[in-house]
């Protein structure tokens, strides 16, 4: 018989949950908005999601994947830029509530261990994955095993300073990575370029009823895909960013493939293109060494969940997780 496990993917504006099987594929799916500066709805919402699905199915754990900094004991969300956790022991919230084994992972390491397992990345040696969505999420694979960090935070990319004194973060550092290559630089670029020039914006506010406010990274990226030529401007100086954040990781971490996700991966290669000739031109001792590949994650924005879904199976066949006790 076939062990279903249920992942959760938690971002910054959308929760979406799904059981997955062992080949990875998704079997049923559902999604809610995120709660995001509420803990205990969040949580009242996670596992609202998790009930309907098991109403359906039979899994024999869940897998949590949240858009935070993990402790390694897989329980505690020590800190969210774009949550209101703050050393929450979101394990502990869930469990009783969820009924199965509970796992929680950083959601761009589960999207990581997805894209290694099933994705774009499978059977390469050392595997990065940069997570596009309301920030920038990170996760590395190395030789089969996933890598957290002495304390759970590691392969936190997006919050690697790239503008001294740059734009603020949500972390409280300034000119951090995802200030630059995200949904949220994305957005913000539209806006301010709708507020200087309305003229040179007007495709793309005529998309949201030329309300600025409402311009977000899905809005640039379907304007750039239909040709509007201040959206393709917009996308391609986020794909230099992109491609020099990648030169710096690989100066670092010398990776086999570089694994693009998230949502703004629609973008295709109106946001690789340039990625990839920034990547190439910054790239320490260009032309002297083998250089990774920049691929699109093939789970595209489900890595995460499958990932978390995997991460939770591979724990509760291990032992390593219990079910909750009973009251």
């Amino acid at each position: 018989m076939t062990s279903l496990a249920i992942g959760v993917d938690i971002g910054g504006t959308k929760i979406a949950a799904g059981v997955v099987d062992e080949a990875g594929a998704i079997v049923d799916t559902t999604r809610r908005p995120t709660p995001s500066t509420d803990v205990a709805e969040t949580e009242r919402v996670i596992a609202d999601a998790v009930a309907e699905l098991r109403s359906r199915h039979e899994v024999v754990a869940v897998g949590v994947g949240a858009a935070g900094w993990i402790a390694n004991d897989l329980a505690t969300v020590l800190f969210s830029p774009h949550l209101a956790w703050r050393d929450e022991p979101l394990r502990a919230a869930l469990a009783d509530r969820i009924g199965v084994p509970v796992t929680v992972e950083n959601d761009a390491n589960a999207a990581a261990w997805a894209e290694h397992r099933f994705g774009a990345a499978r059977g390469a040696d050392v595997v990065v994955a940069v997570t596009l969505g309301t920030g920038i999420g990170g996760g590395l694979v190395a030789h089969g095993s996933l890598y957290r960090g002495a304390h759970g935070v590691g392969g936190e990319f997006g919050h690697m300073t790239v503008v001294p004194d740059g734009r603020r973060c949500a972390c409280g550092n300034r000119g951090c990575w995802e200030m630059y290559a995200s949904g949220t630089a994305l957005a913000r670029d539209a806006r301010e370029l709708a507020e200087a020039s309305p003229v040179a914006a007007h495709r793309m506010l005529a998309l949201v009823g030329d309300d600025p406010d409402r311009l977000t990274g899905p809005v640039v990226t379907q304007a750039a895909r239909d040709g509007d030529p201040a959206a393709l401007g917009i996308c391609a100086a986020m794909g230099r960013w992109l491609g020099l954040g990648l030169a710096n990781l690989a100066a670092v971490i010398d990776p086999t493939v570089f694994v693009i996700g998230g949502g703004l991966c629609a973008a295709g290669d109106l946001l690789l293109a340039p990625a990839r000739d920034a990547f190439a031109h910054a790239l320490a001792g260009r032309g002297f060494r083998p250089m990774a590949r920049v691929a699109v994650a093939a789970l595209g924005p489900a890595a995460g969940l499958v990932g978390a879904a995997e991460l939770a199976r591979r724990a509760a066949q291990a032992g390593t997780v219990s079910a909750p006790s009973a009251r």
